[in-house]
């Protein structure tokens, strides 16, 4: 049975990770608050990504890190602060985790990373350039540590468009603000956390040994077409 590490599996698209791994998978859950699943294959542990030491961890095949912002503002409205702590959570937090767990990662079997971006990279909006900096961090991170680990580690990160999490939810915290958004998207729907829990669970196996350094837009056709 492979052990894999999620960092953030308490809630949102991490939980959804979780979710559908527990039941193949041993899963070490990393978070700041127990997930509501209880399973004998999931060990749960409290960490704080910006203020915690990570625990040490015997064996893993995988780790999934799933911390993340959406922090939208005016350019003029955000502060130096705002962008550093975006850029904290995001890029440095993912930083910190890989290095202390590579060494235990490179014991696995097909070990892989996995990483979240954003559509906010590739399409221009609005008040997102705090997050889209954050998240091109993460994308050059993927490219680059992708490059120098293979052929021995993969990684891979996955850029979803608006998801229904609670992360999202002043996103979408009216029916107008739900259909306004929605109706923005080609495929006219928004992710649900599942459809992104599956492609992940789908790029740390052993069915996707072919990919590494790779971008996956989950983006309901926002970026890709115009209609």
């Amino acid at each position: 049975m492979k052990s894999v590490i999620i960092i953030g599996g308490s809630k949102g698209i991490g939980n959804a990770i979780l979710n559908q791994l527990i039941d193949t998978h041993k899963v070490i859950n990393l978070s700041r608050t127990a997930p509501s699943q209880q399973h004998t294959n999931l060990l749960h542990k409290n960490y704080n990504v910006l203020t915690d030491e990570l625990p040490e961890i015997e064996a893993a095949d995988a780790l999934i890190y799933c911390p993340g912002s959406i922090n939208l503002k005016p350019f003029s409205r955000l502060s130096i602060d705002e962008f550093k702590a975006d850029f904290e959570i995001n890029v440095l937090g993912a930083i910190k985790v890989i290095q202390h767990y590579l060494p235990v990662l490179r014991q696995g079997k097909n070990p892989s990373i996995l990483l979240f971006s954003t559509v906010a990279t590739k399409l221009g909006m609005p008040f997102h350039t705090s997050v889209a900096m954050a998240k091109s961090g993460v994308e050059g991170l993927v490219k680059s540590l992708g490059a120098e680990l293979a052929p021995s580690v993969r990684i891979n990160g996955i850029a979803p468009s608006v998801t229904d999490t609670e992360l999202a939810s002043k996103l979408l915290r009216n029916e107008k603000m739900i259909e306004t958004i929605t109706e923005r998207h080609p495929l006219k729907k928004l992710l649900k956390p599942e459809e992104v829990a599956e492609l992940a669970v789908f790029l740390i196996s052993d069915k996707a040994l072919a990919m590494s350094g790779q971008i996956f837009q989950m983006d309901n056709g926002i970026v890709t077409f115009k209609i």
